[in-house]
């Protein structure tokens, strides 16, 4: 193998970088969302949690209209231990599908059920807890800031 003088090195430094660029830009880029289709619940996997909850990754991708999204929905079984509150640094908006569950966020606890929708805005600390006597599920759709994780 040949040793490369400084000159060589410094001569190839602008390829190494477009090529690390274009590496980046493959392996971060989320899938574009450009065509209409249905997302079948029974075909996709549930995550099974410790808690007893479970969770769908639904899909995830960039819109046309460059915003980035990640849809998924969980279930969360009457009496179990709900996640610890969180902040999160993107938006969410979440559909309750059945089940009743107090929305902890701001210091209020708010009450909703099937066909509620919450709003949950980027940096709030935020926790979702099943009160009812059902299995709560809920769809919960990120937009933007750290979705790309």
């Amino acid at each position: 193998m040949k040793k490369l003088t400084r000159r060589e090195m410094c001569a190839g430094l602008p390829a190494l970088a477009a090529m690390t660029s274009v590496a980046q830009e493959q392996t971060a880029a989320p899938d574009a969302l450009t065509q209409a289709r249905v997302y079948a619940m029974d075909q996709i996997p549930a995550r099974k949690m410790a808690n007893g909850a479970q969770s769908r990754d639904v899909l995830r991708g960039a819109l046309p209209t460059g915003e980035i999204i990640n849809v998924h929905e969980s279930e969360q079984p009457a009496g179990a231990t709900p996640n610890p509150a969180h902040t999160i640094q993107h938006t969410e908006v979440i559909v309750i599908v059945q089940g009743t569950v107090v929305f902890e966020h701001d210091g209020k606890s708010e009450k909703a059920g099937p066909g509620d929708i919450l709003y949950v805005a980027k940096g709030t600390l935020h926790q979702l807890k099943n009160t009812g006597q059902d299995t709560a599920k809920y769809c919960v759709v990120q937009v933007g800031g750290d979705t790309r994780k």
